[in-house]
Order: C-alpha cells, then structure tokens, then sequence
C-alpha cells in the first residue's frame, strides 16, 4: 500500500535519513531526574533523534531510561510520536536513532519509566526556509509471472512517495497516456497487452516531481486446472496367515497434483464423516473395517473416492507379566553406612513385551508420584522409598522398598564442588556470560544441570529459562544476559539424542567400534554381549588407547561400573613418542588422567569436559571435580581399568 502523504512531524522513512538537516542529542545516566544533556532548540524540518544511555554518558548501573515526546498535550505540538527505551545491555548498547519532521512550535519530551517523572524538558523549533525540492516518488509493479516476465492474467502497481521538508501532498498517475489521477492506492491492470503507467507527486509546498513511468506487459492465464489429484492408500502391520492385522492395521496415505498441487487428503473410517489426513491412522478395533479416501487440489478439484477394506484379530497372547523395577543408592557413606549430606536414589525398570508405561515411587509413605529422574535426599534421618512400574497393558510390579539413612555434613548436595569456569557453559556451547557465584559453594555452571539426563531438549530448556528467570531476579545476571542464556541453551544440544548433539561414537554395541581400540602394555578388555567391555586383571601397566584421530577442547561422556578406574587423555601417539619401547608409559608420563570412581553393581554416568589445561569431572550430573593439567592442548584417549567395565564412550568437539 502506498504511503499517499507524509504529514509535518511523522517519522520519516530510512531512505529519507539522507536529507537530514540536522542531528539532536539527548543522554542520560545515573540519574532519575534529568537528562545528562538534551537540545532545547531546533529548526522546522529534517532531524535525525540521538538518544544515548550508555557507559560513555555515565550510566553505570544499567538503569533504563526513555525518551518519549507528549502527544496528549494540546499545549504542545502533537505531530511527532517517539518512545525510546534505551539500557547498556540492549542490542544497539543504549545509542537509539529516528528520523522525523519537526513542524515550528514547542515540542514537549519526558522519561516514561516510573519515578523518574522529573526527566522532562521542552524543544523549542523555529521556522525553516522555503521549500523548494520536490518529493521522491518510486513504482513497483508485482503479480505473477511467465517465462517472458509478462504478468499472467493481471499487474499491480504500487506507488510510493517521500518528502523530507514539506510532505507529500498528493500523487497521481496515468495509465497509458491518458489524464493523470489521484493516486488512493495500488492499481490492478488485467486488460491484456503492453501498458505504461506515468506517475508524479506534489509536496505541500507545491513542487512537482519530474514524470517517471513504468512499462509491462498482460498476458492471458493458462487453461484452468480441471483434473483432480491422484491418490493412493496402503496397509501395514504383522499378518496372520489368513492375512488379517495383528492386534492393529496401519493406513497411509499419498497424493499428488502436478497442476495447482494438493490442497488436503481426507479419510473415511467405516463410513464415518470425512476427516483430515495428517499422520497415518491406525486401527486397532478387532473386525472388518474400511478406509474411505479422496484428495482435493488448490483449483478445487476432488478425486473420486477409493477405499481400501482389511480385517484386524486380536493379538492371541496378551501381556499379562509386569514390569522388572529396581533401585539403588548411591552417595558418600560413613562407617556405620548412611549417607553423608545426601543420599540419592535411581530406578530403573524394562518391559519385554508392551513396554514401560511408566515407573512411580513412594517417599517415606507418601502417594506415589512419577519418577522422572534420580531423586536426592538431603533430610537426615531414616527415610524409605518405595517404587513399582506399570507396563502398557496395565499390568502392575509388586511394591518393592529402600531403606536408607541420611546424616548431616558433606559439601552442598548440589554443589560439592565449586565450578570456577569463566564463563557460562551450556552443554558443548560457551555462552559468554560470565560465570558468577550465586551462594557459597555454588556458581551459575553448578546450577545449569547441562550434564544431566533430561528425557528431551524442551524440558532442559525448560529449566534453563526458569534458572535464568531466578538469576535475573536475584540480581545475579542483567536482562540482556538472561536472552543470552536462553539463545545458547537453545542452540545447545543438551537433552537431544547424541547423535544430533555432536557427539561421535567411540564405543557403541557394536564390535566395529571395538576393533577400532589398541591395547598397549599388560592386561587387555574382552567385549560383552551388551556391548560394553570388562577389564582383565593387570600383571602391570595396560592402556587401551584409541588411535584413529587426537581431540583437542572437548566433552567425553561414558558409562562406568567398578570400584577404579582412569581415563587419560591429550597424550602423543604411543608408537612415535621417543618413548616407545614401553608404549603403555606415553599416556601416564605424557598425558592427564581423570580417576573413575563407583560401584560393581551400578553403571555410573561421567562426563569430563577439557578446555585449554581447565578440566571438569561430572558424575551422575553432578560436578565433582575441577583441576588443571597436562602438558599439550590436543592428543588421543585412552582407558585403563582394574577390573571393572566402560560402555557407550562418545566424544564431541567444544564450541569456542
């Protein structure tokens, strides 16, 4: 749509920043009752608006400020409508422009942001000279389009016109030579053959532009389209040997238009009323069903309806076995073998026909809720958590039950040992934003939970964006550090499966991942059925290195379950070191070594994150160590073991 006239005082659009004659400049600070500088006067015109609260200007708290000009005054001029609200944290770092017309008269401005109503002050602008420059005038000319550049079947031209002094008056055109008219908006030409529009505009000091045309040619439409699309169904599902459906039938369907294109696909389930097709239907009602089908284009054509008819059986064996369910705790435990400080709890439960519907616990006699993840205990005292799982066919576990005692003492739960990276890391994304103490023993990285287990993506970025919500309002980061927070877990692939999150298999179930590794030195591992490796007892030093490429900065995720362990990283190749007469030495005397920790029964989850010589150790989610070490910024990985197992190693490059 065409902008017929700008009124006297109306922002004035990019292209007429140009024209600007001159440049105002409010600043502000500290300071809630006035501005650190504003113009008082200026001239009837062109102005481009300065507004600036920034460090530069003294503001070094990061309070907000606006500037915003009274509209609502009849004692003041009315024509120009500004609100800027400007902080050092914004994206433009508090330094605001726009562009306007200022008409003669007073021009009243104040700061909208509560209590700071005593940042006011007036502009007061004089006359300008004459004017004598007529306005810009521009035409586009859209529709659709042949091969030639012909429109087909119609052509519309729209007019545009700008005037940085005056304002526009009026615009007019004229279509094929004839008399020019009053431009009200865009014009739609459908006669066919070549035409040519003529256009002008007058300011509200009466100059005229220089006539200006655009040339274009109709053309005829193609035939319409009158063939309705083609469509085709299909059935899915285990078959018994009389060809009826197991337990359920799947039904997908498929069309396609190669005129106007398919518009919608509509099914009819035993001759119920036609519905729209999204996602293949599945029917898993015992008996003789048919599916009903059509398809309609965007001309509106509808095919014929087709149907396909099919018979589902119920499934001869139902599920009638619950679900296994089991439990562990795990934490730091004194003599007497309660828990220090906390104590947490994990479930686990398979299913080998239906499936896990789901697994629910009981703390201390209470109802049961759903368990979504370990839980931790902090309360000392004696506590039971009971737990049990139900399977999709509704069939229940037999309540089983914990006992554990938790005493006081040991570090923060949450926290037992501080995370002292500079900056906010967020799975293998740096964020930038500076990594800040929230309370004794806990940093904004403690709090992220980026190494835990989320079931997916939304529900860690769920949880990162409360987090971040709570920081701001503890004063711990600034707004514009809470959408940096909220950007990089978005970009981050915590919660989303490894293979989406950067994360390169090292050793997966498969035996090719295996035979990839080398051992060097004593001892060995022997490859189990699971997929995951068993160390054989050591006669002296062993390492199993991994030897097809070095990493520099990077996230080691595995599984582990033993009593001790080590992984060694950033170590040279064992067989070109001047070393190598005892290959198994280059990772220990070369490389850095992480200690495994926990439990014969229990698989434990690690993640070791390497940046420059910084390391953090990450167990169960947790942060349970941070050091630095080593002597090179890249080289390979390595194993070693004293009679426990490794499982799912996967390894991911860090963003810096």
């Amino acid at each position: 749509m065409l902008t017929a006239a700008v009124p006297a005082g109306a922002v004035v659009p990019r292209q007429a920043r140009a024209q600007a004659a001159q440049i105002l400049t409010w600043t502000a600070g500290d300071s809630f009752t006035s501005y650190v500088s504003a113009p008082a006067t200026a001239v009837a015109g062109a102005a481009t608006l300065v507004f600036e609260n920034s460090a530069a200007t003294g503001n070094t708290t990061g309070m907000q400020h606006t500037l915003t000009f009274d509209t609502g005054d009849p004692r003041y001029n009315r024509d120009v409508d500004v609100n800027i609200l400007a902080d050092p944290f914004d994206a433009n770092r508090g330094r605001w422009t726009v562009d306007v017309v200022l008409t003669p008269g007073t021009y009243r401005y104040f700061c909208a942001i509560p209590g700071h109503g005593q940042m006011t002050g007036l502009l007061t602008v004089t006359g300008s000279g004459p004017d004598t420059t007529p306005p810009a005038v521009t035409a586009s000319v859209s529709g659709e389009r042949d091969e030639t550049g012909a429109y087909i079947g119609a052509a519309t031209v729209t007019l545009s016109a700008t005037d940085a002094q005056s304002g526009v008056d009026s615009v007019e055109y004229a279509l094929d030579g004839g008399a020019y008219t009053a431009y009200g908006g865009p014009v739609t030409v459908t006669v066919l053959g070549q035409h040519t529009v003529s256009y002008r505009a007058t300011d509200n000091a009466g100059n005229t532009s220089t006539p200006q045309s655009a040339a274009f040619t109709v053309v005829e439409p193609p035939d319409p389209d009158t063939t309705p699309p083609a469509v085709t169904a299909s059935v899915s599902g285990d078959r018994d040997e009389t060809g009826a459906y197991i337990g359920a039938a799947t039904v997908t369907l498929s069309a396609t238009d190669t005129e106007s294109g398919v518009d919608m696909v509509e099914y009819s389930l035993d001759g119920q009323p036609y519905a729209t097709y999204a996602t293949p239907v599945t029917v898993n009602q015992s008996g003789a069903h048919t599916v009903s089908y059509r398809a309609t284009d965007n001309a509106g054509n509808t095919s014929v309806p087709r149907s396909v008819s099919f018979t589902v059986v119920d499934d001869t064996e139902p599920d009638t076995t619950p679900p296994t369910v089991t439990g562990s705790v795990s934490g730091a435990r004194d003599e007497n073998g309660a828990y220090v400080g906390a104590a947490t709890v994990t479930l686990a439960a398979t299913d080998a026909e239906s499936g896990v519907d789901r697994v629910e616990y009981s703390f201390d006699g209470g109802a049961y809720l759903t368990y979504t993840g370990p839980l931790t205990v902090t309360d000392p005292g004696e506590h039971a958590v009971a737990y049990r799982a139900t399977d999709r066919a509704g069939n229940t576990s037999t309540p089983q039950s914990l006992p554990f005692t938790v005493v006081a003492g040991g570090p923060d739960p949450e926290c037992p040992v501080t995370d002292t990276r500079a900056t906010v890391w967020l799975g293998t994304v740096d964020s930038g934003v500076p990594n800040r103490v929230v309370r004794a023993g806990c940093t904004i990285n403690n709090l992220t939970g980026d190494a835990r287990a989320w079931a997916n993506h939304g529900q860690f970025l769920r949880h990162l964006t409360d987090l971040a919500e709570h920081l701001h309002h503890l004063g711990v980061i600034s707004h514009a550090e809470h959408g940096v927070l909220v950007d990089a877990a978005g970009r981050s692939g915590v919660g989303k499966p490894d293979g989406r999150n950067g994360y390169q298999a090292l050793l997966d179930r498969s035996g090719a991942s295996f035979a990839l590794w080398e051992q060097v030195g004593a001892g060995g591992f022997t490859r189990n059925a699971d997929g995951s490796i068993t160390g054989r007892p050591l006669d002296g030093l062993g390492v199993l290195w991994f030897p097809v490429r070095q990493y520099g900065d990077f996230s080691l995720k595995l599984q582990w379950r033993g009593d001790a362990g080590g992984v060694f990283t950033r170590f040279p190749d064992v067989h070109s070191h001047p070393d190598e007469s005892r290959p198994e030495w280059v990772p220990v005397r070369f490389g850095h070594r992480v200690d495994l920790a926990g439990s014969q029964d229990v698989w434990t989850d690690y993640e070791i994150r390497a940046t420059g010589q910084h390391y953090s150790v990450f167990r169960g989610g947790v942060l349970v160590g941070e050091h630095h070490g080593g002597q090179h910024a890249a080289g390979y990985i390595g194993i070693q073991e004293t009679g426990g197992s490794f499982r799912t190693i996967r390894i991911a490059p860090l963003t810096l």
